[in-house]
């Protein structure tokens, strides 16, 4: 199997000596899987995510507990990793920082060292990937929250990372825009990771899911399976999902 991310024994208190948010994490996705990250709030989700591409700790620890790629993540090699581990936070608000559509798709390239038409033709071709094509005059502030959620998307997009990591990312969509988001990650090779409430999304998109509870991972299996087991999803604050009510969990 061709490994995206490997985590070993990830385990994370919220400083200073605050609450155990993620206990003993173990498990690994495959380069083209796409996997389902779920539990009731305050489950270590979030914090989970923003360990894959080195957002927390403050600081990587001396032995390393995720590996991108088969790579190690460390303080040496942060910056390629964060490269390669593109991150959606929850709120798109909380990712656009510049006056134009454009400037905020090309920040993260920018940083890589691209500038002039190579930057200006990849901003360009990732707002087309993220359905946006010909948004980069547009100011963000104007945009709806779904248009907002895919200049993100580009932003992250355009660092053409291997692996993309998702935080609720159909939360506050319309149906017509969840199903319009769901189609655009169908079409994203690579590996990703979504953490959600969504479980429609994660039984279209997702061929395995991790249940987290309390930041411990409770179970881990094919999607259909785990989520028709209603005494597992009840007991960790998740229900059987619409679409599986009448259906049989190895059909």
């Amino acid at each position: 199997m061709n490994t995206a991310i490997e985590v070993r024994g990830l385990s994370y208190h919220y400083p200073p000596k605050g609450r155990l948010a993620l206990d003993n994490l173990s498990f690994s996705v495959a380069a083209d899987e796409c996997v389902a990250v779920l539990g009731p709030n305050g489950a270590g989700k979030s914090t989970l995510l923003l360990h894959l591409n080195g957002l927390l700790p403050e600081r990587p620890p001396a032995v390393p507990q995720i590996w991108v790629g088969g790579e190690p993540l460390t303080a040496d090699n942060l910056d390629r990793i964060r490269q390669q581990v593109g991150l959606l936070f929850q709120d798109p608000d909380d990712q656009l920082i510049s006056a134009t559509v454009a400037e905020d798709v090309a920040f993260g390239p920018q940083q890589f060292g691209l500038d002039g038409p190579v930057l200006e033709s990849l901003v360009e071709h990732s707002l087309q990937l993220a359905g946006l094509p010909g948004f980069q005059d547009r100011e963000p502030h104007r945009l709806s929250h779904g248009e907002k959620r895919r200049v993100c998307l580009a932003g992250v997009l355009a660092c053409k990372p291997t692996v993309l990591v998702l935080d609720e990312p159909t939360s506050d969509l319309d149906p017509r825009g969840r199903r319009d988001f769901k189609r655009l990650l169908q079409s994203l090779p690579g590996a990703k990771i979504i953490a959600t409430h969504d479980l429609e999304l994660v039984v279209d998109l997702c061929s395995r899911v991790l249940i987290l509870d309390q930041g411990r991972l409770v179970a881990q299996g094919a999607t259909v399976p785990l989520l028709s087991d209603e005494g597992l999803m009840l007991a960790h604050g998740l229900e059987k999902p619409h679409s599986l009510l009448h259906r049989h969990p190895h059909g």
